[in-house]
């Protein structure tokens, strides 16, 4: 019997381990296409034509679900992208309107919402023939409040802080161990006439990261997850601790950071203009080929002894059905196919900021830096899904993305930005 998960965050927030990292790395799996899904031949395109709605607007991500939904030939497949932020801040309209067969998402608590809202199917079945291919980790990850599955994981990333190895070395710098490091290395960057952080909220959820990882290396992933789930005040004491650490920090961040996309503010860590940059590994879309292998990371360092370096985020991706779908057996096997560990080798290959979530894809073609992705996931107690993924998603859209980008632009108005924040959680997590 599947695993009943509640809806709190506890249970959405994996313990590194269960993910089976470790043994991921060894390389297991191969390249070689595996059988067409649901047995038999794949050709001939018998079960009609699935559309899919997807959020891959950006050029790698673009062509690697491209290239893995070309291999899929049991049906044709109609991909509608349309720009990331624009999906994700419409999803609810979408799934109530008229959603195309599949759809990209997230693992974990926003999954749950919209399955509990009845705007996915279950996909039990499908987990039934996969399964054995996903650690129980995912699995939960993929499994709504009732028990049933309706969401398939295709790859993961961890979120640090990136630096080109070839700036650090000539300027001398290292990676900090504790704030108060990271602090002074901020302070050399900038005398050295370098922008030390770089940074990007245009979009609205970038700075959710630094949220993140602000409070979970300050408070601990206990009380970040309550803080998620509309259980703890926002005025909360510990809450401000957390704003006004980033407020100390803010005279190192690239400045105009509302006007900067995250693409932009990886180019200039990549063009050598800024030192570092807190986002997750995709950050590497950014870089030349000829350049990835000067990209390096390390995990953002302790603020509070007591939780040290314990926590991280590292979102999950994958897809899910609509309950509105026209092609339910098309559907069930386009996922089964994205399941597929070569699908995921696609992923990773074209993709230098992911991870594949199969127990069974071949990590031997893992660059440096993907070794050193699942490494960090291994090493973390505790793996957040993001702010944005870790709460109700009005909550995120309506009231996080304004507050923080108020924050960044008025770093200084703490205590009036929480009250607001609190006021208007107590009005959503009734």
């Amino acid at each position: 019997m599947a695993q009943r998960l509640p809806i709190s965050r506890r249970n959405l927030l994996l313990g590194a381990a269960a993910l089976g990292v470790p043994a991921a790395l060894v390389g297991c799996g191969s390249d070689t296409p595996s059988p067409a899904p649901g047995g038999g031949s794949a050709s001939g395109g018998n079960l009609g034509t699935v559309t899919l709605g997807s959020n891959a607007s950006d050029e790698i991500p673009k062509k690697s679900l491209d290239t893995q939904v070309k291999a899929f030939t049991q049906a044709t497949v109609k991909i509608n992208t349309v720009d990331h932020n624009t999906f994700q801040e419409n999803i609810n309209r979408y799934l109530r309107g008229t959603p195309d067969d599949v759809f990209t998402w997230f693992a974990g608590y926003r999954m749950q919402f919209f399955a509990e809202q009845g705007l996915a199917i279950d996909i039990s079945d499908v987990w039934q023939e996969i399964g054995g291919d996903y650690t129980q980790a995912f699995k939960d990850q993929s499994t709504g409040v009732d028990g049933k599955q309706y969401f398939v994981p295709s790859t993961y990333y961890p979120w640090a802080v990136f630096y080109r190895k070839s700036v650090w070395q000539e300027k001398g710098y290292e990676p900090p161990a504790t704030l108060d490091e990271f602090t002074a290395l901020a302070k050399k960057m900038k005398a050295d006439g370098i922008i030390p952080i770089a940074f990007a909220d245009k979009d609205g959820w970038p700075a959710m990261g630094t949220f993140d990882i602000l409070n979970m290396r300050t408070n601990g992933y206990d009380f970040h997850i309550s803080l998620m789930g509309g259980k703890e005040s926002w005025t909360d004491p510990r809450v401000r601790q957390v704003f006004d650490t980033w407020r100390g920090l803010m005279e190192y961040h690239q400045p105009a950071a509302l006007g900067r996309t995250w693409q932009e503010a990886g180019q200039s860590l990549a063009q050598k203009k800024t030192g570092m940059y807190l986002l997750g590994m995709f950050v590497a879309q950014q870089f030349p080929e000829a350049d990835r292998d000067d990209l390096d990371f390390f995990t953002f360092p302790e603020i509070n002894p007591q939780f040290g370096t314990d926590s991280i985020d590292a979102p999950i991706d994958g897809y899910m059905i609509s309950a509105k779908a026209k092609n339910v057996d098309g559907a069930k096997a386009l996922l089964k196919h994205l399941a597929q560990a070569s699908s995921q080798n696609i992923a990773t290959k074209l993709d230098p900021g992911t991870l594949a979530a199969s127990s069974k894809a071949d990590t031997s073609g893992y660059s440096a830096l993907q070794k050193r992705g699942a490494e960090l996931v291994s090493k973390a107690t505790h793996i957040a899904q993001f702010l944005d993924r870790d709460t109700r998603p009005d909550f995120a859209s309506t009231v996080m993305i304004p507050s923080l980008q108020s924050f960044v632009s008025k770093p200084n108005e703490i205590d009036s930005l929480l009250a607001s924040i609190e006021k208007q959680k107590a009005n959503i997590f009734r």
